[in-house]
């Protein structure tokens, strides 16, 4: 797990400045504090900050080929380079590390960009051919790991696994701009996160998930390509005894290619399904007891900490846990600097401090993320399931004016219990299925972003609504599945963009590696292939999953009422950050921008602070982008510790 960074000259050969690529590499010291290295040979510079994993000796970076013509740079694991070392040494290529990088530069000798289908991982890289006089990057199939790059006016790529290491670039033709894209405004304020391939700026995008890009020097640079998308077929008959059988086995072989590490390791444990069953299949799995470690709440609505504890307490865990104050705001602008682009789930500040628990005593860990995308847990995949039954009776003719009224009408109940709360039910049953999905998980509904931008910034968005990113993948989910598609369009959109880039920004500021089963691509395709009652059944969502751990966990792990990983916004913008909220989002800064509905934004501060209504979501959202404004645009990068550095002459 290492941090990446490099410029390439796409048109020739111009020297890379040392200083340059210095800083931008220094810029995510976080990401590898044990070693930071460069290589730079004419109209090339890598650069690499290492945390060491497997092959703590050998296995420096940037890594060459045997006669020095290809380089690569890797943020990441491998897991299968066991099996691909002696397949690629048969081929008569010569290893001198035992790392799983040093696969990377010879499969890409023997089988080009195609070698990105052999490996099973979480990657993100960059590679230099100088003998094909080609530059290669390429991210894993989910997403897990970052990749950002920007081709300037001049033909410079810059790549780099964070946004600032690109903000770090300042050489004499220039430098990343920091002009901040329109559309990327109306994204974030939609979904919390700027979607793939978008970033905040203009200038800069991230390489999608599951997509490569091969650029040839003195050839216009094209459209990355994607080499894998995942398939729902739902055509597998599998029983439900099988299928349990099945998913066992499976879990348990991803769970033993993520023990591989040369370092201490360990496991999140909140209580919940998704890592009570990676905790359980790594007991099976371990000699010794596993390292477990879990946050807890002194508000009891927030704090499933008891849960995790009889979990630990059945496989005889080591287990630590760490009390949180409630009132645990005091990262906002910690965060903002970290994410590098505005990024709205209030859940980062409890993920950040798991990750400051777990890494006092592991550097490894595994988590339980991509259990809801996949397996069908949450709440929001019943209520569109109960929907779709609804909408499909009723003729759009008849359903949209009918629902369309009821939903302008029906009175927003913050207040209400759930089964009340038939507001957003009806917006949704007046709009097609993923208008509906769409609307269901936007932060700021279409009406509430009308009313916030200014007639400035609408001009700019011309019409542009973040509704075209699901309407984009919902073209090619290529099922008709209702499920299905929204497990899709979430695996494409919320798990990348909110949920990966949460746990890596995370993780990463305290040198820690998270590494995620149940994200394994294997496993996501073959649970790809079963049928949507398999996942969701009735009102129980995970129903394979809970089924298959009913021998391994408690009941009342698996069948408690999802509590979720989050913090009380409302209560805090109410109390402790009642200034703070007014003085952020009320203030100059956000008001410079010219981009926000003034009266807009004092009665989402009036109407919440009197307790009227919640808009806690809204605020938290508009007080992350002005965080980011103080902290990301209106503030240098600062490099660190100096990095070995290694040339290659003209």
């Amino acid at each position: 797990m290492c941090g990446i960074t490099g410029i390439f000259d796409t048109r020739g050969t111009r020297p890379v400045e040392l200083a340059v690529l210095q800083r931008m590499n220094d810029s995510q010291h976080h990401r590898g504090p044990d070693e930071g290295s460069l290589h730079i040979e004419p109209g090339v510079g890598f650069g690499h900050r290492r945390l060491s994993i497997i092959d703590v000796a050998t296995g420096q970076q940037p890594l060459f080929n045997e006669d020095g013509s290809v380089v690569v740079v890797f943020n990441g694991e491998i897991y299968n380079y066991q099996d691909l070392i002696p397949e690629l040494q048969a081929l008569g290529h010569t290893f001198h590390t035992k790392s799983d990088t040093e696969c990377i530069v010879h499969a890409w000798e023997e089988w080009g960009d195609q070698c990105v289908q052999r490996f099973r991982g979480m990657f993100a890289f960059a590679l230099w051919d100088r003998n094909r006089r080609t530059f290669f990057m390429a991210r894993d199939r989910l997403g897990v790991k970052p990749m950002y790059y920007a081709v300037l006016d001049d033909g410079t790529l810059l790549f780099g696994s964070e946004l600032k290491s690109l903000m770090a670039y300042n050489a004499q033709g220039g430098g990343l701009e920091r002009d901040i894209d329109p559309l990327a405004i109306e994204e974030y304020f939609a979904l919390g996160y700027v979607a793939e391939p978008r970033t905040i700026f203009r200038q800069a995008k991230k390489l999608s998930p599951g997509h490569m890009l091969a650029i040839r020097r003195g050839e216009a640079v094209g459209q990355p390509r994607e080499y894998w998308d995942v398939n729902f077929t739902l055509n597998n008959p599998m029983s439900t005894e099988d299928a349990c059988s099945e998913l066992v086995h499976r879990l348990k072989e991803s769970v033993k290619l993520r023990l591989i590490a040369e370092v201490p390791l360990g496991a999140f444990l909140s209580g919940g399904v998704d890592s009570s069953a990676v905790v359980q299949a790594m007991a099976g799995l371990s000699d010794g007891p596993v390292n477990t470690c879990s946050i807890a709440f002194d508000d009891p609505k927030f704090n499933e900490s008891e849960f995790a504890q009889r979990v630990a307490a059945r496989y005889r865990t080591n287990h630590r846990v760490e009390m949180v104050q409630s009132d645990d705001f005091d990262l906002i602008d910690t965060l903002a600097r970290l994410y590098d682009e505005p990024y709205a789930d209030s859940s980062a500040i409890p993920t950040y401090r798991v990750c400051q628990l777990a890494r006092k005593h592991v550097t490894v860990a595994l988590s339980g993320d991509g259990g809801d995308e996949t397996f069908g847990g949450y709440r929001r995949y019943r209520m569109h399931l109960m929907e779709e039954r609804l909408r499909s009776t009723l003729p759009a003719g008849i359903r949209q004016p009918l629902f369309g009224v009821l939903g302008r009408l029906y009175p927003k109940a913050d207040w209400a219990p759930r089964m009340l709360r038939a507001k957003t039910t009806f917006e949704g049953m007046a709009r097609s299925s993923v208008e509906a999905y769409f609307h269901s998980v936007s932060i700021l509904r279409g009406s509430m972003r009308d009313q916030l931008f200014s007639p400035a910034l609408k001009r700019q968005l011309a019409g542009y609504s973040a509704q075209e990113v699901f309407d984009n993948h919902a073209d090619r989910a290529r099922t008709d599945d209702p499920l299905a598609l929204i497990q899709y369009l979430d695996l494409k959109t919320y798990l990348v963009g909110d949920i990966n880039t949460k746990v890596d920004r995370a993780s990463m500021a305290h040198s820690l590696e998270v590494r995620e089963p149940l994200m394994d691509h294997p496993l996501v395709e073959w649970l790809a292939t079963l049928p949507s009652t398999l996942k969701v059944r009735g009102q129980e969502g995970k129903f394979l999953l809970k089924q298959a751990m009913e021998p391994h966990l408690p009941g009342e792990v698996l069948y408690r009422p999802k509590m979720g990983f989050s913090v009380p916004l409302a209560r805090w913008f109410r109390g402790p950050l009642r200034q703070r909220v007014q003085d952020a989002v009320l203030g100059e800064r956000l008001a410079a921008t010219g981009w926000f509905n003034r009266p807009y934004l004092e009665h989402l501060v009036g109407a919440h602070q009197s307790g009227a209504s919640d808009y806690s979501a809204a605020l938290w959202t508009l007080l992350m982008f002005e965080a980011f404004l103080r902290n990301v645009v209106d503030a240098p990068v600062s490099g660190c510790a100096p990095s070995r550095v290694e040339a290659v002459p003209a």
